[in-house]
């Protein structure tokens, strides 16, 4: 009895254990039910993604394929894009540099124009000027006319000419009334603003009084007359009977040509023509004609 009753706790104990052991064992049956359960589900969704992920990569492959396909469109459009930038460029280049010549051609047709109305107010002065040219041309040669008309007749009526030289050499025929052929002479000199009387042919008295006063009022031309009307006294002296200085004298007044070189003033224009002749000091000129107031030789020597 006593070891039934030892042995009884020890079931009892036993019994404890085991009921223990078997909810433990239920707990963790339930647990691996659970575990397997949702390892299984695990798997499912893991094989669902697997497959999911290989649809992807697939679709992923057909992207990267248009991604390149698009990739190339982009690259041909942007190329196309570039050329036509560069075509832009390039004529809006030539635009401004047309522009450029059109304003440079702008200021030239200006420059030209300017220069065009210049010329034309040259011309048109010019044009005055050889109006007023071809005027004066015509008065002189209506001018030179008389004048050689004068000559002539200086020439025909009192032998009258003058040589330029070592002075200026003054030669009158016409005043011997029996030698009319018979030339009287002078020849004046101007150096250093005096006049000089190198020669005086035939030889006249009261020369000297003559050039002072020519040096006085520098009257060249007057002096010229006096001298002549010295030399018609000489030959009225030495051949008688002639003609008087005062009928001699109102016979050519009466007949000459009116020359424009009567007045003083014309005298003294006159002379200074002479002084210039005259003022060659020491120079020894080569024969020539000597001009009156532009008009043609009095003679040739």
């Amino acid at each position: 009895m006593e070891t039934q009753a030892a042995e009884e706790p020890v079931r009892t104990k036993m019994e404890s254990l085991r009921l223990t052991c078997e909810r433990e064992i239920q707990i963790h049956q339930q647990k691996i039910d659970s575990y397997a359960s949702s390892f299984r589900n695990s798997l499912q969704s893991i094989k669902s993604r697997a497959q999911q992920t290989a649809q992807n990569q697939g679709k992923l492959g057909e992207l990267k394929a248009k991604l390149r396909e698009a990739e190339d469109d982009m690259v041909k459009a942007l190329a196309v894009k570039t050329r036509k930038e560069a075509k832009r460029m390039a004529i809006m280049d030539s635009i401004a540099a047309q522009r450029a010549r059109v304003e440079e051609l702008k200021r030239s047709v200006q420059v030209q124009s300017a220069k065009r109305d210049q010329y034309a107010a040259i011309i048109s002065q010019h044009s005055l000027a050889l109006a007023a040219s071809e005027e004066k041309s015509n008065k002189d040669v209506e001018c030179r006319s008389e004048t050689q008309e004068a000559i002539l007749w200086y020439n025909r009526v009192l032998g009258f000419h003058v040589e330029a030289g070592h002075g200026v050499k003054f030669t009158f025929k016409n005043i011997n009334s029996r030698n009319p052929n018979e030339e009287y002479s002078l020849t004046v000199r101007y150096a250093n603003d005096t006049y000089t009387l190198l020669d005086c042919d035939p030889h006249l008295n009261d020369t000297k009084e003559l050039i002072y006063e020519l040096n006085k009022t520098n009257g060249l031309f007057k002096f010229v007359r006096i001298m002549r009307e010295k030399f018609q006294e000489a030959a009225t002296q030495g051949f008688l009977p002639q003609l008087t200085n005062h009928q001699e004298l109102s016979t050519i007044s009466t007949s000459a040509p009116v020359l424009s070189m009567s007045s003083d003033r014309s005298e003294s224009s006159a002379t200074k023509n002479d002084d210039q002749v005259l003022h060659e000091e020491g120079s020894r000129p080569s024969k020539k004609a000597y001009y009156l107031r532009g008009s043609k030789p009095l003679s040739w020597r």
